[in-house]
């Protein structure tokens, strides 16, 4: 008697992950950064309504036809406040990203090719910012500067630039291992010529894909802040900041949260389907 098969079932990260990895979902992932990208520029060719108008009278409207996301405490258009809170969002998470990996360019470099007293301190100053809480360094932060986008950058760049630091180092020893480099120093290059003709252009190339990652996550985790009432403050249309604003009226006007939550998730989801398809095409270019 053959014993039944049960074919294994995929989890919801797996489905979205396979979801992602297909073309169509590139093609919409560009399409809508696309838009994200026109909303930054130009938000007056996508919005609707003025985001700074207030009409109380029609305030906590729910979703309509004059109103495609329904409008907020004061009556004004949440649709429109999406739109222009674009262009600070995507400052915010391409400045993030770029300090995250422009420090853990700097940190990782030095720990795999700095001579040994240097690689040390560049050890040690990864595993320091491992273990000091994001949260506690961007209150920190905050102590010192007030709330605002250039803290919500450096505090995201700093929580994100330890794990980047630590993929950089084992990229770069890696390289280091290689034939090519083993070829090189055989032939009599010099190291100063090994490291910048070889090394580095070999192990950085993946920085393109996380770079593309990156932007996504520094996104999410500026919105956590803005949402615990730590990054932009009122009447911004960032969408952490929009996500406060909306919590004290999550029963009676659930659109505020969601609608919000549902961009940022979008974006996302977006620099995770581009940065995987990135990597994918770097990977078969280096076969």
């Amino acid at each position: 008697m053959t014993a039944l098969v049960h074919p294994s079932r995929s989890t919801l990260p797996e489905r979205v992950g396979a979801l992602a990895r297909r073309p169509w979902g590139l093609y919409a992932a560009v399409a809508f950064v696309a838009l994200l990208v026109i909303a930054a520029l130009a938000p007056q060719l996508l919005a609707t309504h003025d985001p700074l108008a207030l009409d109380y009278p029609h305030s906590l409207h729910a979703p309509s036809w004059a109103n495609w996301f329904g409008t907020d405490e004061s009556g004004r258009d949440l649709y429109s406040r999406v739109v222009f809170g674009a262009r600070e969002s995507l400052l915010i998470g391409l400045g993030a990203a770029a300090v995250g990996i422009a420090l853990a360019l700097v940190l990782g470099s030095l720990a795999a090719l700095a001579v040994k007293p240097a690689a040390v301190v560049a050890d040690r100053l990864v595993e320091i910012l491992f273990t000091f809480p994001a949260l506690l360094l961007a209150l920190l932060l905050i102590a010192i500067s007030g709330p605002s986008a250039g803290t919500e950058i450096l505090a995201v760049g700093l929580g994100t630039a330890p794990g980047y630091a630590r993929m950089i180092r084992g990229q770069i020893l890696a390289a280091k291992r290689s034939a090519y480099v083993e070829a090189a120093t055989a032939l009599g290059h010099s190291r100063p010529r090994i490291v910048f003709a070889h090394i580095l252009p070999n192990a950085l190339r993946p920085l393109v894909a996380v770079f593309a990652l990156s932007v996504g996550q520094s996104i999410v985790w500026a919105s956590s802040l803005s949402f615990l009432g730590l990054g932009v403050a009122p009447p911004a249309s960032e969408w952490g900041a929009l996500l406060d604003a909306g919590r004290q009226y999550i029963v009676q006007a659930g659109w505020l949260i969601v609608v919000p939550g549902l961009v940022i998730v979008a974006v996302a989801l977006a620099a995770t389907t581009i940065g995987r398809h990135l990597q994918s095409a770097l990977e078969r270019g280096e076969k």
